[in-house]
């Protein structure tokens, strides 16, 4: 590694490359020195921008590039396992966007390339490191709210299927769920105290298609956006039962009937409660009396941009002193157990055991 800097290297350089690069970029102990992408100009414009050295459109040229220290995989989900497990083989440490990958079986292999090579490996679990995330776990941790027994993660979208290839099984190994669900669903198992998960009930429904006919109301659309491409789910549900008794709700969405879009994450313990989205507060008794109880925080809700910032600064931290990061390789794995379980659950129409 080098001597005052860690040389990054970005693969993938779509739209979530730019939280990356943005938040490397302000990091007085990183320097970006390479980013590929299969499409060479979207990769020379982002050099261009950053005032990166190399440029690639082969992740394997870039892994072979000795002064590359560490990664940020920002790719298509179907290539997150083959590229972390080459990254960490090649020696580089690896910041792997959300989902760890596709299947079980692909974040085992993930997990054992860690554990061979004795690199870091990270998954972009981003809302785990916001600010206020954080202080919520300092007041559970302190038994502020007591036992955590039942949360909710809710994100439904009325109109918010991206397309391209988040609308396309192969590449995206599903659609809401393993998308936006991923975020809310591990933010609420990260504050219970990531309890074993040992069943899942869940439903997915392909009802609405991607609604491309409807006019006035705009929404993102990815880069590859095809009309005619979406065969992933359009909203899904589900119930996860812990080990421990605790159980959380779970309902995502791209696109549903409904009056606007939404966002919940709530925990609920039997000395208190807390909401986490849509805006930051805590319930609790005083005197015998209910109180909501809202913090004074620079923000009600995430602050997108700081918790990026704090996820690359605490990953180039791991990189540096060799620490297990809060949002390590096995939360990756117990994750695509409880996302894929959903899947097979809703296949099946039965409760999966874990």
């Amino acid at each position: 590694m080098s001597i005052n800097k860690l040389n990054i290297g970005v693969i993938g350089a779509g739209s979530i490359s730019d939280m990356h690069l943005q938040s490397y970029s302000k990091q007085a102990d990183a320097r970006l020195i390479a980013v590929c992408d299969l499409n060479r100009q979207r990769a020379e414009d982002k050099a261009a921008a950053y005032n990166i050295e190399h440029i690639y459109t082969d992740y394997h040229e870039l892994l072979a590039n000795p002064e590359v220290d560490a990664v940020s995989i920002c790719t298509w989900n179907n290539s997150h396992a083959e590229i972390s497990i080459a990254a960490l083989r090649a020696g580089k440490h690896v910041l792997v966007e959300k989902p760890l990958c596709k299947t079980v079986e692909e974040a085992l292999q993930i997990q054992e390339a860690v554990r061979e090579s004795g690199k870091i490996l990270q998954v972009g679990f981003v809302r785990r490191y916001d600010t206020n995330a954080q202080l919520v776990k300092q007041f559970i941790e302190g038994g502020q709210f007591g036992e955590l027994y039942y949360a909710k993660a809710s994100c439904l979208r009325r109109l918010g299927n991206p397309g391209g290839w988040f609308a396309d099984k192969e590449r995206s190994g599903g659609g809401p769920l393993i998308d936006i669900g991923v975020h809310v669903i591990d933010l609420c198992w990260y504050l219970m105290g990531r309890p074993k998960p040992v069943s899942v009930s869940g439903n997915t429904y392909n009802k609405l298609g991607n609604r491309s006919n409807v006019r006035n109301l705009s929404f993102y659309k990815a880069a590859d956006y095809d009309v005619a491409l979406n065969n992933v789910e359009d909203m899904a549900n589900a119930l996860i039962r812990f080990e421990n008794g605790a159980s959380l709700l779970v309902d995502v969405s791209f696109t549903l009937h409904a009056k606007k879009d939404e966002i919940a994450v709530k925990l609920y313990g039997d000395k208190g409660g807390v909401e986490v989205e849509p805006e930051l507060v805590f319930v609790t008794e005083m005197q015998d009396t209910i109180l909501n109880v809202s913090p004074q925080t620079d923000d009600k809700s995430i602050n997108i941009n700081g918790a990026f910032s704090n996820e690359i600064a605490h990953f180039l931290d791991c990189c540096r002193t060799g620490q297990t990061p809060i949002s390590p390789v096995e939360d990756g794995v117990t994750m695509m157990k409880m996302l894929c379980a959903i899947y097979e659950s809703a296949a099946k129409g039965q409760e999966i055991n874990l």
